[in-house]
């Protein structure tokens, strides 16, 4: 049988970051990044799909084709253009968006950090320093007091593993450092301001009377295996890559416990720090030295990323083990310019979901409308409407359809696996 049914309960929506579909912010590290000549097919992320003018248009879409709930983010560098000045207008903003899509059905997960900074608050070392930590605890609960009667459900960092990987070990974004030193410092940092963050985001709703607060942080897990397991070096590399990456600050951020790579700090105590398991799920890396790569002859997307299916399951099961909570997949999805494969990547995942026996209870496609992928630009195409960045017309691709016909039939039927799934992946022959 190639059909499955979701999950009793399992809401469907798809997810998105600010500076990844807004337009018109400048004051931000991305913007900067840009500026810089970084990203690589040139794409201004002060243009990306105008989702910040077009937010009713975008939501009237998700609408039509079904989506119950929506994970979007806000832009800090909107919201405080300066360190301690808020701004109403773009407050005001935020909160007619939020009301729209609560008026079409659509339940919202709000993301507080999606790997922007204010200039400001990048210059100042972001977080890296201690001392820095004040300016994000006042934007949150800045932004808790300003949303919390219209959003229940938060997430308080996306990624901070790929954020700071990124910025300080590799270099590739914003700030563009190469210190081991200061990715342990920035890992450390947002394990320490989430814990912090859980605990003000329930006292703040709490305050306003509400007792429904849910508060996670979106964790990017991925499955680790050494290209040979017999060998001592690839284990040794796949053992360090894992808990460098993700398995210390996973420990930290959901119970509290600090262990290398992170530093020790007293904000990062031992408890119970998440309500759900927000877990982004993308690939699979195959070790035998302190990088990763891919496994030859192994299914791939269009960035060379493997595609392995049973992998959602395994990060969710390992997530689980370590702080049984209900389970959110916060991102999932795959560039595919093409739109050739995307339907049989949802079904393979969603259903390795179903078939898992754990309590999962959010899919959030990564990403509704195809945006500015960060390096990528808009080269890299994850969405399921197709944007024609020219004139910003948004057009449902296949794998759109298939992923609404998902949720109005609650699962794929032996017709819908015919007509949509079989299709053949390439494979990474390097």
């Amino acid at each position: 049988m190639q059909g499955f049914r979701l999950q009793n309960g399992m809401l469907l929506g798809a997810a998105s970051a600010a500076t990844q579909i807004e337009g018109g912010d400048r004051n931000n590290s991305w913007y900067d990044w840009y500026k810089r000549g970084k990203i690589k097919d040139g794409s201004d992320p002060a243009v990306t799909t105008e989702h910040y003018a077009r937010f009713r248009e975008d939501a009237q879409l998700m609408q039509e084709l079904g989506l119950q709930t929506y994970r979007f983010g806000i832009e800090w560098s909107r919201l405080e253009p300066a360190p301690g000045r808020f701004d109403e207008a773009a407050t005001a903003h935020y909160r007619e968006e939020i009301q729209d899509m609560l008026s079409r059905g659509i339940k919202p997960l709000l993301t507080l950090h999606h790997f922007t900074n204010p200039m400001w608050f990048e210059n100042m070392g972001a977080f890296t320093k201690r001392e820095n930590d004040q300016y994000f605890l006042a934007f949150v609960e800045y932004a808790v007091k300003s949303f919390g009667d219209l959003v229940s459900e938060y997430i308080t960092v996306n990624e901070p593993n790929v954020y700071a990987l990124g910025g300080y070990m590799t270099g590739e974004w914003p700030p563009g450092v190469r210190s081991f030193g200061l990715y342990r410092k920035a890992l450390t940092r947002m394990a320490a301001l989430h814990i912090q963050s859980y605990a003000l985001i329930h006292g703040v709703r709490a305050s306003m009377g509400y007792d429904d607060t849910k508060v996670s942080f979106a964790n990017h897990l991925r499955v680790f295996q050494p290209k040979n397991p017999r060998n001592p070096w690839h284990r040794f590399c796949t053992w360090f890559s894992e808990k460098s990456f993700q398995g210390a600050a996973t420990r930290a951020m959901c119970k509290g416990e600090a262990t290398f790579p992170l530093c020790k700090d007293p904000a990062i105590r031992p408890g119970e720090w998440c309500d759900f398991l927000a877990v982004n799920y993308y690939s699979r890396s195959t070790i035998h030295r302190l990088s990763s790569d891919f496994a030859k002859g192994v299914p791939v997307n269009d960035l060379g990323w493997e595609i392995y299916p049973q992998g959602i399951a395994e990060v969710a099961h390992y997530a689980y083990a370590l702080l049984p909570r209900p389970i959110y997949i916060t991102e999932n999805g795959t560039c595919d310019n093409a739109d050739a494969f995307r339907a049989r990547y949802i079904y393979e995942h969603l259903k390795a979901l179903c078939e898992s026996g754990l309590p999962v209870e959010r899919y959030y496609h990564w990403c509704f409308c195809d945006n500015f992928e960060w390096l990528e630009g808009g080269s890299a195409r994850f969405g399921l409407v197709h944007t024609d960045y020219a004139t910003q017309k948004r057009t449902v691709k296949k794998s759109g359809r298939f992923y609404s016909e998902i949720i109005r039939n609650q699962g794929v039927t032996e017709d819908m696996y015919a007509a949509y799934c079989q299709v053949e992946y390439n494979r990474n022959e390097a």
